[in-house]
């Protein structure tokens, strides 16, 4: 009896396992954007921020997935360490990582940087979260020494946690006065437009990633 009893146990907490499991899979995907002022929106109107935008794109792909914007304004790799327990809670999937652009302007040392970006990437790898990491290139009056020093952390990095690297987030805008706010340096709804067509293959190659982890 006691035997049957164990058996009909271990059924229960099976379906129950199986149950749960096939509930996980049909609620959509969360993708957390980690970032500073470039995602977050800065200076944007509502839906025209990058997650917004991306969100909107990847679901026209016909991808269930909500993007939460993790953008904060100022911040760096540093400051998006000290909130990354919070900024992405348990029940995240995937995440795209998108800071050092404040790092770069205020001349913060590369090596500091690169321990912040590489602690947040094992993290989030310890947790079996696959990271899409945005890449920065420092501004021209830096400095070579510097700039060589800096443009080199992003695929350093994702090389060492196996994350897929988009080199430069701002590639295709940078420099471009009609894709950009009037301080030239921040996206506007084309600019994040230009940047959402360019990114979304490696974001859907992201979430390739992040179906897999959950089915396993």
């Amino acid at each position: 009896m006691r035997q049957i009893k164990t058996v009909l146990l271990l059924l229960v907490v099976m379906m129950l396992s199986g149950t749960f499991a096939l509930a996980r899979a049909a609620e959509p995907l969360k993708l957390v954007v980690l970032g500073d002022s470039l995602s977050a929106g800065f200076g944007l109107g509502a839906g025209e921020s990058f997650p917004a935008q991306l969100e909107k794109a990847l679901r026209e792909k016909g991808h269930d997935v909500t993007v939460i914007n993790a953008g904060v304004s100022g911040d760096t790799a540093s400051g998006g360490l000290s909130r990354l327990d919070w900024a992405v809670p348990d029940d995240v999937d995937a995440v795209i990582v998108e800071l050092g652009a404040n790092d770069a302007l205020r001349g913060v040392d590369p090596a500091v940087t690169e321990k912040a970006l590489g602690e947040i990437l094992k993290r989030l790898s310890s947790r079996k979260i696959p990271v899409l990491l945005a890449g920065m290139i420092a501004p021209p009056n830096m400095g070579k020494e510097y700039g060589d020093a800096f443009n080199s952390i992003y695929a350093r990095l994702a090389q060492q946690h196996g994350a897929l690297l988009y080199p430069f987030f701002l590639e295709g805008v940078a420099a471009e006065a009609s894709l950009n706010l009037e301080d030239g340096m921040h996206p506007n709804a084309k600019g994040i437009a230009t940047i959402v067509e360019r990114v979304t293959p490696l974001v859907e190659q992201l979430l390739t990633r992040a179906n897999g982890a959950q089915a396993g």
